[in-house]
């Protein structure tokens, strides 16, 4: 298993869900819960990650209150 270096979405609040992802092996973006973190660990091509970063933020799905 790849080691991930995760870090918290400048989005994050320690009340509610968040995400932290990690960026730093090449070709792979990895993205978990970060209330889970011995959870499962999705992982995504760059091009993906970006393709869904911009439809979130397009269709303006990001964090609600």
């Amino acid at each position: 298993m790849p080691e991930f270096r995760f870090r918290k979405s400048s989005y994050s609040n320690p009340e509610r869900e968040c995400v932290e992802v990690a960026t730093n092996l090449p070709r792979t973006v990895a993205v978990r819960d970060s209330k889970d973190p011995d959870g499962p660990i999705l992982q995504l091509t760059p091009a993906a990650w970006t393709a869904f970063q911009r439809t979130v933020s397009q269709d303006g799905l990001e964090a609600t209150p």
